[in-house]
């Protein structure tokens, strides 16, 4: 949420669309359902009313690349240079190992906000070969003939999907941590305490051995 919200601060973004990913191409398969996740992304911006949930990827079995999603943007008639895609910089020095690059570049802007441990400062550094398309705000993007990589040095909370997961798993609270509302659906579902997706560890049943096998990206 952090990285959404510097972005939208800096950019003056006229709306901001939450994608939520199905089958992740970079990282294992998420532990909770698609279902959930989704729910989870929607409760996250009832607050916020320039921003919505979609579920653009949800549609397809197959990896959610990014290319791909970009793709059905520019299928409903935006522009690459309408487009910004939000990423924290931890996130974006790896974009070399993303599918169609360096073609994903030309798909829309990439605003690159900082993140603890690797400020946007060092993501020249890390990508020396991209310099000459890299701005910092406030740099008009809006007039750019171009795709963009805008970088947009804000703090951001030190929390991941990953921390948050470990902590619940572990019997910690989450407080703080994710919007409340966002907090109280993972408890009442007993989300990330359980060895099976997406259910709560009273649901849980026996597994046949079928059911033990769980597709990789």
């Amino acid at each position: 949420m952090d990285v959404g919200r510097a972005a939208d601060a800096a950019l003056r973004l006229t709306e901001m669309v939450l994608v939520t990913s199905n089958v992740p191409p970079h990282r294992p398969q998420p532990l909770t359902s698609a279902y959930h996740r989704f729910a989870m992304v929607a409760i996250a911006v009832q607050e916020q009313p320039e921003w919505r949930a979609a579920d653009l990827e949800l549609r397809y079995a197959a990896p959610s690349y990014t290319s791909r999603t970009l793709g059905q943007f520019h299928d409903r008639g935006y522009e690459p240079t309408e487009l910004f895609f939000v990423i924290g910089a931890d996130a974006f020095v790896e974009i070399e190992s993303w599918r169609d690059y360096p073609n994903i570049l030309e798909a829309a802007h990439f605003a690159v906000v900082s993140r603890p441990g690797m400020p946007v400062a060092r993501v020249p550094e890390r990508l020396p070969h991209l310099t000459s398309r890299m701005v910092t705000v406030p740099a008009d993007a809006d007039g750019s003939a171009i795709p963009l990589i805008v970088l947009i040095d804000s703090a951001t909370a030190d929390v991941s999907s990953t921390a948050i997961r470990e902590r619940l798993a572990a019997g910690g609270s989450i407080a703080g941590m994710v919007p409340r509302r966002v907090q109280q659906h993972i408890e009442q579902h007993g989300l990330y305490t359980s060895t099976r997706r997406g259910r709560r560890a009273l649901d849980a049943q026996p597994e046949s051995p079928a059911g033990r096998l769980h597709g990789q990206e």
